[in-house]
């Protein structure tokens, strides 16, 4: 138990076509030790591939964890997370993508903001550490550019708004009815909610220095320059509804 009574962590992994990955990610987030007990919830986004039968072969030989795979017919990374959210049970949520690009060793760092009770929510930074590897030259100016139009769209300096790791407290989601099914929930439409719920805690978004391994569209990335500039308009959507 922590100092706040969280107990429970519940890992969500959105996954689209990452039988490369899947199996060795969910390795990596067994493997890795918390204070929270681990809940592991894989969204199965309507795979093509084998990522579905590699899933359920995982979770049938790794019985001591608990794990449960969900499947939704709906295409886009909102849609999945969503569904991981109405069915996650741990007082912490994470993001967790299937490929290899994030570390789950750096879940503890994420944690510890929340689980020392300064926030409630922790966003992992890919620019924290001078070591990691840069993405190509277009992912890190369009990732860069959708950090300062967020900054200036809602008012705060949140850094690196575009990051996969987003660690929320269950509260803050739950009950809360999401309309973004793409990559614009995971920045757009979630993190203005986040600003709000936190500013009636007298809270902010806090960041911490993460590990990043970025991998190409020929290896699987699947954020399109598209995805950016329907990103910049949904912002502006919900900085309005939700702040």
């Amino acid at each position: 138990m922590t100092s706040n009574n969280y107990k429970k962590l519940s890992v969500l992994i959105p996954a689209y076509n990452e039988q490369k990955t899947v199996a060795r990610m969910l390795d990596k987030v067994k493997a890795v030790r918390t204070p929270l007990d681990k809940e592991i919830v894989v969204i199965d986004n309507n795979s093509h591939d084998d990522t579905n039968r590699l899933v359920s072969d995982w979770i049938s030989g790794n019985r001591d964890i608990n794990a449960k795979l969900l499947v939704e017919k709906i295409p886009g990374k909102g849609a999945a997370v969503r569904s991981g959210i109405k069915v996650a049970t741990g007082d912490i949520l994470i993001m967790q993508d299937a490929d290899l690009e994030y570390d789950p060793a750096d879940y503890n760092e994420l944690l510890k903001p929340i689980i020392e009770g300064k926030t409630k929510v922790v966003y992992g930074n890919r620019l924290g550490f001078k070591g990691n590897t840069t993405a190509h030259l277009s992912f890190y100016i369009g990732g860069r550019a959708m950090t300062i139009m967020g900054a200036l769209i809602f008012g705060k300096n949140v850094k690196d708004i575009n990051t996969c790791y987003k660690v929320w407290t269950a509260d803050l989601t739950r009950n809360v009815e999401f309309k973004e099914n793409g990559f614009a929930f995971d920045f757009a439409e979630i993190t203005p909610l986040f600003i709000k719920s936190l500013k009636k805690e007298k809270m902010e978004i806090m960041t911490v220095p993460i590990h990043f391994y970025p991998r190409t569209i020929a290896q699987g990335k699947k954020v399109r320059w598209m995805d950016g500039i329907y990103g910049i308009w949904a912002m502006l959507k919900y900085r309005f509804k939700n702040i």
